[in-house]
């Protein structure tokens, strides 16, 4: 009975004295750090990264809980991108998230070590982000969709617009003295396959826009494409808008919310499925996976959305076979 009861005396002794020291252990469990890299403003993407961080959430982790993101944007102007991913380094966060093709660009640049998960990009393995999209290699997975598929289907609801179309203008965005050449040759390729002649511009700053329009105009261009690194942000993409309709120009990019904000059309990816798919590898990531032996993943789904307000303005009737594939109508 006396041992028993010095056993019992000991044991309470040993917890209480531990006791102190689990405790601490507890509270100083490690928060992942994620830091987020975007090219545009926080009004822009507010949506979006709603999307994600609820993607997060059904994953278990939590803002302020176990994980903290560290945002960063470069409100549109990509010169800013790669001292936001200087600084996200010198953080030392578990891994960088960037959003948008100029953004990883940034992200890899910065770093070879710490995992960069791409949110949205185009051809990763074109551009050199990975070695393949089934063994990416290196400290870079994620996103991504093919451009030459999307310019090639821009072009088909532009002429299913307009029967008869057969000069298109392209707006590029010179980003860092880097002309997009991909979007340029793809674009060639796909007006060559339909028989449409392509005319080029490309700008190196937002202040020449209003030149780059006059001079669209005046070469008689019967439709635009927009390259989606030149609308940046939401406010941007609405400048563009109000410049095609003043400019008498239907208009289409594959930049999520550019209808929204009065553009004709917009046709790309699902902007939140492609965010929400970025937490799975977020997650993955943070329990121990390496990004290089994560398999880059292609969208599936895309989205059409038509601007009947905009058609109105440019006296067009929207075919209803386009309608009819349209997956969101503004009235």
């Amino acid at each position: 009975m006396w041992y028993s009861t010095a056993g019992c005396i000991v044991m309470l002794t040993l917890s209480l004295l531990m006791a102190p020291l689990v405790a601490p252990a507890q509270q100083t469990a490690k928060i992942a750090r994620i830091g987020l890299l975007s090219l545009a403003s926080p009004a822009d993407v507010a949506l979006w990264y709603q999307a994600f961080r609820q993607g997060l959430t059904d994953l278990g982790w939590i803002e302020g809980k176990n994980i903290r993101i560290e945002y960063r944007y470069a409100e549109g102007r990509t010169e800013r991108l790669p001292d936001l991913a200087a600084e996200l380094v010198r953080l030392q966060v578990d891994l960088i998230v960037a959003v948008s093709t100029p953004a990883v660009r940034a992200a890899k640049d910065a770093t070879t070590s710490i995992p960069i998960v791409i949110a949205a990009a185009i051809d990763p393995v074109r551009l050199g982000f990975v070695a393949s999209l089934a063994r990416p290699g290196g400290n870079i997975t994620g996103l991504s969709h093919s451009q030459p598929e999307l310019v090639g289907k821009q072009l088909e609801f532009l002429r299913t617009l307009l029967p008869t179309l057969s000069r298109v203008a392209f707006l590029g965005y010179s980003s860092g003295g880097r002309v997009p050449r991909p979007f340029i040759e793809d674009m060639q390729d796909a007006a060559k396959r339909l028989g449409i002649q392509l005319q080029t511009v490309v700008i190196g700053s937002v202040e020449e826009m209003e030149s780059a329009f006059a001079a669209l105009s005046s070469e008689r261009a019967e439709a635009l494409i927009v390259q989606p690194l030149f609308i940046g942000g939401l406010e941007q993409g609405q400048r563009i808008a109000d410049f095609a309709v003043t400019h008498r120009l239907p208009t289409i990019s594959s930049q999520g919310g550019f209808a929204e904000v009065g553009g004709l059309l917009s046709y790309g990816p699902d902007s939140l499925a492609l965010l929400r798919s970025t937490a799975v590898f977020v997650d993955k990531i943070l329990k121990g996976a390496k990004p290089g032996d994560l398999p880059v993943e292609q969208a599936m789904k895309f989205e059409l959305v038509i601007n009947l307000k905009t058609a109105k303005a440019l006296d067009l009737t929207i075919p209803p076979i386009l309608l009819f594939q349209a997956d969101k109508v503004i009235q």
